[in-house]
C-alpha cells in the first residue's frame, strides 16, 4: 500500500533530511511549512529520489486557518497516510524574560499548534486504520531547566499530548512515536555554546526511520540523551534547582 507523509516544519534541516530519506524508499511526501519557495527546492529534490507525491502546502502553526487545505489534501491521498512533526521554536530564554509575550509563539509553534493539526487528521488516520506520526519533541521537555524553560515546558506538553495520541491511536492500527533529540546542528543551536554530545541532522535522521520500522514508542537520539536524562530526572529538586545547566 503506497505511503504518504505529511510533513509539517518541512524547512527545518532535520525535516529536510526526513523527506529525502522517506522518498528514497519510494514514499510520497507533503512538504508543509512557512517558506514556500525552500519547500519546492526539496519537492524537487524528492521527486528525483522517486517520490510518487512530492508537493507544496503552505503551513503556519499559529494560524489554524492554514490546517484546512493540508487536512482536504490528506482525505484525497489514496493508501496510507503519515505525518511527521518538526515544528517548534527556541528564542533565547533571556529574551522571553525581557519579552513574556514571546511565550505565545513558543508554545504555538512548539505543542499548541502540531497538537490542534494532529488532533484533526487523526480521524482521518483512524478511518484507515493505518500509518504512523513522528512527533519530535525535544530532551528539554524531560525536566525544566534554567536556560530554557519555557521552550522546555511546550515541548513537555507536547510529550504528554503525544502519548495519549498513541494511546488512542494504537487502536486503530495507528502508530505514534515520540522522538527526544538532544542538541542537534541545527539553525536552531548555530551560534550557542558549550552544547555538549552535538549530533548531525543525518544522525538524528537515520535513527527516527530505524524508530518508524521497529515501531517505538519513545526514541531518544543519540542514544547517550536516555542515561543522561534519566540521571538529571532523578535529582532531587532541592539540588537541581541550585544547578546551572
Amino acid at each position: 500500500m503506497p505511503q504518504t507523509w505529511i510533513i509539517l516544519g518541512a524547512t527545518s534541516t532535520i525535516a529536510r533530511g526526513f523527506a529525502r530519506d522517506a522518498a528514497g524508499r519510494g514514499d510520497g511526501v507533503v512538504l508543509a511549512g512557512r517558506d514556500v519557495d525552500d519547500m519546492k527546492a526539496t519537492a524537487a529534490d524528492c521527486a528525483a529520489r522517486g517520490a510518487p507525491v512530492a508537493e507544496v502546502i503552505a503551513f503556519d502553526a499559529r494560524d489554524p486557518a492554514s490546517f484546512e487545505p493540508i487536512l482536504k489534501r490528506a482525505a484525497k491521498i489514496e493508501g496510507t497516510i503519515s505525518a511527521a512533526v518538526f515544528v517548534g521554536s527556541m528564542p533565547p530564554q533571556e529574551d522571553i524574560d525581557a519579552d513574556p509575550s514571546l511565550i505565545d509563539g513558543v508554545i504555538a509553534d512548539s505543542y499548541t499548534g502540531p497538537a490542534r493539526f494532529l488532533t484533526a487528521l487523526a480521524p482521518i488516520m483512524e478511518e484507515r486504520r493505518s500509518g504512523t506520526i513522528v512527533g519530535v519533541g525535544s530532551v528539554a521537555g524531560d525536566r525544566g531547566r534554567l536556560g530554557n524553560y519555557v521552550y522546555g515546558s511546550a515541548k513537555a506538553g507536547f510529550h504528554a499530548y503525544l502519548s495519549g495520541l498513541r494511546n488512542r491511536l494504537g487502536r486503530s492500527g495507528v502508530h505514534v512515536v515520540t522522538v527526544k533529540p538532544g542538541t542537534v546542528d541545527t539553525a536552531m543551536t548555530w551560534g550557542l555554546d558549550k552544547l555538549p554530545f552535538l549530533a548531525p541532522p543525518e544522525k538524528v535522521v537515520g535513527d527516527i526511520m530505524k524508530a518508524v520500522d521497529k515501531k517505538k514508542d519513545v526514541l531518544y537520539t543519540p542514544f547517550i540523551w536516555w542515561p543522561v536524562m534519566t540521571i538529571i530526572k532523578l535529582i532531587p529538586e532541592r539540588i537541581f534547582k541550585k544547578m546551572q545547566i
